[in-house]
């Protein structure tokens, strides 16, 4: 399994065919540098804070993360238009790229289920995707999507797409750890 079988059609929406590639290798960075297998994204849980009930994988997450962020962005750019600015390409390849550090932040257990590695317990997510991104030359309007959309992101200003992304994530993510059921 390859990246592009991983973001094939989130990857195509990405109109700049550099930023496209840099995006596409991040994730191959990531992919060569875990523990886990392209496989593994489509069976672990999303989320290490999920319950013995959590059916829903990584990768259903993060493409539910892509779609609800493009939509919401292109939603914006209708209503909105020049009196605030939305940069898709921007969003999309930063809600692709949000969580690749959970790639270095995740080990499998002797069960094979995902847990917190030690690298994990000292560098989280949005820190090893940013330097993964760098190293990559993904832009800084880029980066900053990926530093600023976990809750460490709360500390700093964010630019519109950061909020896009942000929100997005969150959205997709909230419901299943804490909701009003009636």
């Amino acid at each position: 399994m390859t990246v592009q079988s991983l973001w094939g059609e989130e990857l195509a929406w990405i109109e700049n065919d550099e930023l496209r590639e840099k995006t596409a290798r991040v994730w191959e960075l990531a992919l060569e540098r875990s523990v886990l297998s392209a496989e593994d994204l489509h069976r672990i849980p999303f989320t290490l804070k999920a319950g013995p009930d959590m059916h829903v994988s990584f990768m259903a997450h993060k493409r539910a993360v892509v779609h609800v962020a493009k939509e919401a962005a292109l939603k914006m750019q209708q209503f909105f238009g020049d009196d605030l600015p939305v940069n898709l390409d921007t969003v999309i390849a930063g809600a692709i790229l949000c969580d690749v550090g959970k790639l270095l932040e995740y080990e499998l257990d002797e069960n094979g289920e995902s847990v917190q590695g030690a690298y994990g317990k000292y560098v989280r997510h949005p820190f090893s995707g940013v330097s993964l991104a760098e190293e990559c030359g993904i832009p800084p309007e880029v980066t900053h999507i990926i530093a600023a959309h976990a809750a460490e992101g709360d500390l700093i200003k964010r630019t519109t797409e950061a909020y896009i992304v942000h929100h997005a994530d969150f959205m997709t993510f909230l419901p299943f750890k804490e909701r009003l059921e009636i």
